[in-house]
């Protein structure tokens, strides 16, 4: 499941990914509009629709609540780029449309938006791991760890941990805290704050109006979805087999970008929910290109056109990767230390053996 081969990747001219992207890099105001008319309202008609079916059957209820996360991933991109100051020409509605974006998110705009900047700044970095990332260690680094932290390692790298219980956790509760959102700078701070006290509003009015049961019974499903499905499409945009991860002395941005970010192909209707996303290898190279350009920038682009693309079966069948191995280059499973793939093994043989002779 290689994204480029490694010669591949030795022969990327900075110049040009530069050049593929710079037509792209525009907002506009008509296509920002028009997505937050057909991303934002909609979720709330969803969510007033799914608040009444409360009254026939809940098995509708739920069905209602696939729709309304897609519409929340929808919204969640939109406040993505907004964070980027990719999604609206002027700064200020990207800050605007941010705030009140990230209040129906759970997501305090000016932490996320901190902590994230540091997660692009730092993707494919290994001395500079640990924010806005998914946690990942090297294969050496988890075998030196005492017992009971590798299986701290092991339960948060469980896909049902990982996957269905860990992202309504982390909406739910834990974008509540300063730590997780790495807020140390007053703003920052502030923004969780501000976006804890107006969730808290909400749900208090919203309970006087239609009770509390009836708000987790609407919203809990919806988040659940939303943020496992989000979850889902960030864990396989920087954890496959042939990623790119160097040390901070070797690390270079452009290979960052290019090797160490997916395309996740998907089929057109969850590539709309999902806001063009899965060009991820471009939105990592340009966070300044907003969505709905993506497209057309790999369409136009034989430089992003080679990336091979990850798709759903083959982020099933990578299910057991966990490490990185640095001297193999890739990410591996939780084989032990003194194990190691024959045909790397046997190809190191052959080289050394053919130096030997010549």
């Amino acid at each position: 499941m290689a994204s480029a081969s490694h010669a591949s990747q030795q022969e990327l001219d900075p110049q040009n990914w530069k050049q593929d992207v710079a037509p792209f890099q525009k907002a506009n105001w008509r296509e920002s509009i028009w997505q937050c008319a057909t991303s934002i309202l909609p979720f709330f008609v969803l969510w007033y629709l799914m608040y009444r079916s409360l009254e026939v059957s809940y098995l509708i209820t739920l069905l209602l609540a696939f729709p309304a996360a897609g519409f929340t991933m929808r919204m969640f991109i939109i406040f993505h780029d907004a964070g980027h100051g990719s999604f609206f020409p002027s700064r200020k509605w990207n800050d605007y449309v941010g705030i009140f974006t990230g209040i129906f998110l759970m997501t305090p705009y000016w932490a996320w938006r901190h902590s994230h900047a540091i997660h692009h700044a730092t993707a494919g970095d290994l001395d500079r791991r640990g924010t806005g990332d998914i946690w990942t260690l090297t294969k050496e680094e988890y075998y030196k760890m005492p017992k009971w932290k590798r299986f701290t390692y092991w339960l948060y790298r469980n896909p049902f941990v990982i996957f269905i219980i860990g992202p309504t956790l982390d909406f739910v509760v834990l974008q509540r805290m300063y730590p997780i959102n790495a807020a140390t700078d007053p703003r920052e701070r502030r923004s969780v704050m501000f976006t804890n006290v107006v969730l808290l509003l909400l749900v208090i009015g919203l309970s006087v109006l239609i009770g509390f049961k009836a708000v987790v019974l609407v919203e809990l499903p919806i988040i659940a979805i939303a943020s496992s499905a989000g979850v889902w499409l960030f864990y396989w945009q920087h954890q496959f087999e042939d990623v790119y991860w160097e040390r901070h002395d070797q690390w270079d941005f452009a290979q960052a970008g290019l090797h160490g970010s997916s395309y996740y192909k998907m089929p057109k209707l969850f590539q709309w929910f999902s806001g063009n996303i899965g060009f991820h290898h471009i939105h990592h190279l340009s966070p300044r290109v907003p969505n709905y350009e993506l497209e057309e920038c790999y369409n136009h682009s034989e430089l992003f056109q080679s990336v091979e693309p990850m798709t759903f079966w083959k982020s099933i069948r990578s299910l057991h990767i966990r490490l990185w191995d640095e001297d193999h280059h890739r990410m591996v499973g939780y084989a032990k230390p003194e194990e190691v793939d024959s045909e790397t093994e046997l190809a190191s043989v052959n080289q050394k053996s053919g130096l030997a002779e010549s």
